[in-house]
């Protein structure tokens, strides 16, 4: 439980640095150089103090493919549309019951009914305190988009969450101990594939457009951009697929991928102050009611368990 609450913690202060950089250079780009310096992070320590390719990596780079891949490729375009706090509280909300539905056809892992009380009154706080309001004009192409990207990515989280549960089921069964940290490194082999193919894609379109030229003054503009983005970009790659996703593993080797999920849904309310701060959301007495109802549900959670 102390894991999957940290998780929730560095995936907040992930999603401000991620809607900070998205809306500057793209989702595209963003979600591609996050996932290149964690998988650089990673890599160091694997190969440092984790055991490298040892265990089940089959697995894990699966539950890469679906989570980091598909999933966080399409939250990474629902955030600058929506919004980091929208984002996270649809993308959360919907993938907690995707992965109890999912973890239990496939894997047959049941929760018994107070279990799955708690994680309703998770669900039902963050819904209360993070509903949208009117102050926040969003387009309605952009509402359409961003929904149907947090749907997919919803939906890529959470095979990503049980296919991990499967990977540890296998080491369990064989016997062997694989720290989170070098499963995080398997899992994020995984996931850079997808990103690294759409952004040469459409680097590869824009070049062709332009004749393949770019003209001094805007790569100078680029360069200062960067200049200025290079800490938000770094804090997301660590706190999000470095630490937040090592979290996350190591919450996954003990506990449910639909009890996790729900835990990791209290980020939005995580985010009521940071986006206070950086996107000028104001917070509302019903943002507070929602997150003493969402923390009840996380309390009464971590005493079943």
């Amino acid at each position: 439980m102390f894991a999957a609450s940290l998780t929730a913690l560095l995936f907040a202060t992930s999603a401000i640095c991620g809607y900070r950089t998205a809306k500057q250079i793209g989702g595209l780009e963003a979600n591609f150089w996050r996932i290149t310096l964690a998988t650089v992070f990673l890599t160091i320590w694997a190969f440092t103090f984790g055991t490298g390719f040892n265990g089940a990596p089959e697995w894990f780079f699966l539950s890469g493919l679906f989570g980091i891949g598909l999933g966080d490729s399409a939250y990474f375009q629902a955030l600058p549309r929506l919004g980091s706090r929208r984002t996270v509280l649809v993308c959360q909300c919907l993938t907690a019951p995707v992965a109890m539905l999912i973890e239990w056809l496939w894997l047959g892992t049941k929760m018994n009914l107070p279990e799955i009380l708690c994680v309703g009154v998770i669900l039902a706080g963050v819904a209360v305190a993070l509903a949208p309001g009117d102050h926040l004009k969003i387009s309605r192409r952009d509402w359409r988009i961003g929904l149907f990207a947090c749907g997919l990515a919803a939906l890529g989280g959470a095979l990503g969450a049980v296919v991990i549960r499967k990977g540890y089921a296998v080491l369990g069964e064989a016997g062997l101990t694989v720290d989170a940290g070098t499963t995080g490194y398997q899992r994020v082999l995984g996931g850079i594939l997808i990103p690294t193919v759409a952004l040469l894609a459409f680097k590869w379109r824009s070049a062709h457009a332009h004749g393949g030229l770019m003209e001094a003054k805007t790569l100078q503009v680029s360069l200062e951009k960067w200049g200025r983005l290079w800490p938000w970009l770094l804090a997301n790659a660590l706190a999000g697929q470095t630490l937040g996703v090592t979290c996350m593993q190591w919450a996954l080797k003990t506990t449910q991928a639909g009890i996790v999920a729900a835990i990791i849904a209290t980020t939005p309310l995580i985010l009521l102050p940071l986006a206070r701060v950086v996107e000028g959301e104001p917070i509302r007495f019903r943002s507070v009611v929602g997150a003493l109802i969402a923390v009840s549900g996380v309390v009464g959670l971590t005493f079943l368990r």
